[in-house]
């Protein structure tokens, strides 16, 4: 992922009024993200505990998407819709967004699981075991990554509509 000021994280938003875009809390940390390590930047906002934002890149644009947590987080056992990571006891969350446009004024939705802390990024890039002898473990990591982008974009595709 390309590094993201504050200026372009605010204007990327595509579900999000003025106001949320305004009251967000920006990423912690976000001076010091390698940003050479993540394919989307995903972060809770500490001020509403509910709300988390999600910014990928689609067609070479950042594109942000508000979220809105479940109440309760699903069991360690769940999967992961971007990262697909099985073998990590990573808490899973429900997150729903707001279609962009009037299909989100009209009150329309859409919902994933995704790991809680948004750690997609790194699981993906961890070395999966060895599966068989002369198993190409490069290539399954790299294979997961492309994976992976292609769901977080798949996912916000389907919020713009």
């Amino acid at each position: 992922m390309r590094p993201i000021d504050e200026r372009a994280i605010r204007a990327s938003f595509i579900n999000a009024s003025r106001k949320e875009v305004s009251s967000l809390s920006l990423p912690p940390g976000l001076a010091d993200i390698d940003f050479d390590r993540i394919d989307y930047l995903g972060w809770s906002d500490p001020k509403f505990p509910r709300r988390a934002y999600v910014i990928g890149e689609v067609d070479d644009a950042p594109t942000g998407v508000l979220l809105q947590r479940a109440e309760q987080r699903v069991l360690s056992r769940a999967q992961c819709s971007w990262c697909e990571d099985v073998t990590l006891r990573n808490d899973v969350q429900l997150y729903s967004a707001r279609k962009a446009g009037a299909a989100g004024r009209k009150g329309d939705t859409i919902g994933t699981l995704v790991c809680a802390e948004f750690g997609c990024s790194h699981n993906v890039r961890r070395l999966p075991p060895l599966a068989y002898e002369g198993y190409d473990r490069e290539t399954a990591r790299d294979l997961r990554i492309l994976r992976m982008q292609e769901h977080v974009r798949a996912f916000l595709g389907e919020v713009a509509g």
